[in-house]
């Protein structure tokens, strides 16, 4: 074995102790007993978010607390960026949390390898929770029969849908008296383009543009492009990797388009310089993707009305959107089952927690009733909040990796699709280069999907 290679290890090692110590440490309880030196007990919650939406789980879980004074919660808070890795060491290490955030398309691995805890009994025999209320489509995300997603047992609720609307600067359209879009008709792909070059300008005169019509991440953002266009990742059987199409190799063309023939975005250089994110947030973008999660942090930084609209529709003229979730599971291993399920349900189903966190404007209401109640208000911007509902109810869809065991294949797309984007290799090349890595790669997820069972 090389030097980097025991180095290597040894830092996998390392990052496991770590992690493990931080979950059985913080909780200050018995791993024997699943309670804390005062006899309360004792569930560890591992979660993560932006700022604001760690600042509403924390106030959640205080309210939960005052409610159930038996009952002593641990947070173990982690970035975004890292929350996969370290869960991965936790669980590695034998230190799963009682109850964790974890995403759909990990269900039948989990299940599999005993992660996850059947909670079905939990959620049909709660008095506060009325799962025929909750979105089908949040609740399916996390049903497992061991053979099909979406049938069977419960190993989760959904923390959440985040269906990812298009957002527009309302106050650029009206400064620039460019007609406002079209909340229940979407742009045509040249539409969209045509829009987006009248509100790209120099503003300050200085030849170059400060003010651009999009600024979009290809790996968030070419999903609702390529599905309206006709086209998909994977087939229907879950099999075979698609991008090797004429309508996919248009989707990515028109994406890599934006910047290179059009110039409606950053270039690379600017976007270094200051993201897109940034740059939407200062008032420099016409159109930029938004989620629930981003509600509370508009609310409190932008400095210019800002609203909703169906991403643009290619070849079927219809508009697509993905819907993102994350689930609150309860660990296999945790000494407290009853009390973990009862957390996690009070986070998403519980009519009191989660309108805590539907109140602090980091998501919208899991309860399909109160989501009625909530988009019609317009006291909560942005106004056409029913665009999040329609894209739940009409046109979203899950990311092509969460049917599949594992996403490597999916992941793989995103890798090398810089040359693209810089306008030095076509769309139509890349994906037929792309598509033979990615079917190898789901054949091996398929295979890994075969060997778990047995």
């Amino acid at each position: 074995m090389s030097k980097s290679t025991k180095k290597l290890g040894s830092l996998i090692l390392l990052t496991i102790m770590i992690i493990g110590s931080i979950l059985a440490g913080c909780s200050n309880s018995s791993e024997s007993t699943g309670k804390t030196k005062d006899g309360k007990t004792a569930i560890t919650f591992m979660f993560r978010g932006q700022p604001q939406e760690l600042k509403a789980y924390e106030a959640t879980v205080k309210r939960y607390e005052e409610t159930h004074p038996d009952v002593k919660v641990t947070l173990v808070q982690v970035a975004p960026d890292q929350y996969d890795t370290k869960l991965k060491a936790a669980i590695a290490g034998k230190k799963i949390p009682d109850v964790f955030f974890y995403n759909p398309a990990q269900v039948k691995a989990y299940v599999n390898s005993g992660v996850l805890k059947d909670i079905t009994e939990y959620v049909e025999g709660s008095e506060n929770v009325n799962i025929e209320d909750i979105w089908e489509k949040g609740v399916a995300k996390y049903r497992f029969d061991g053979e099909t997603l979406g049938q069977g047992a419960i190993y989760g609720l959904p923390k959440d849908l985040g269906p990812f609307a298009l957002g527009y600067n309302k106050t650029m359209f009206e400064e620039a008296g460019i007609p406002l879009p079209d909340k229940d008709k979407p742009y045509t792909f040249d539409e969209f383009i045509n829009v987006a070059q009248q509100l790209t300008k120099d503003k300050n005169g200085d030849g170059k543009s400060d003010q651009f019509g999009a600024g979009f991440n290809i790996q968030w953002a070419l999903q609702p492009i390529a599905w309206s266009n006709g086209a998909d990742w994977i087939d229907e059987t879950g099999t075979k990797v698609t991008i090797d199409t004429p309508e996919f190799a248009e989707a990515v063309q028109w994406f890599a388009d934006q910047q290179n023939k059009y110039k409606i975005t950053p270039s690379i250089a600017e976007a270094q310089t200051l993201d897109t994110y940034q740059r939407w947030m200062k008032g420099e973008l016409a159109f930029f993707p938004v989620g629930p999660w981003d509600m509370a942090t508009y609310a409190e930084q932008l400095k210019f009305e800002y609203d909703l609209i169906p991403w643009p529709a290619g070849k079927t003229g219809k508009p697509a959107a993905w819907i993102g979730s994350l689930g609150i599971g309860v660990g296999a291993t945790t000494k407290n089952a009853e009390a973990a399920a009862e957390l996690a349900l009070y986070l998403s189903a519980d009519q009191e927690g989660n309108q805590a966190l539907v109140d602090a404007q980091v998501q919208l209401p899991n309860s399909v009733t109160v989501a009625e109640k909530w988009a019609a208000d317009t006291s909560i911007k942005p106004e056409n909040k029913q665009e999040f509902l329609d894209i739940i109810n009409d046109y979203g869809r899950g990311f092509p990796a969460e049917k599949t065991y594992t996403a490597e294949w999916y992941d793989e797309f995103f890798k090398n699709i810089q040359p693209v984007l810089d306008g030095k290799m076509t769309a139509e090349e890349y994906v037929k280069e792309a598509q033979p890595k990615m079917q190898k790669l789901l054949d091996a997820a398929i295979q890994q999907e075969k060997q778990a069972k047995k």
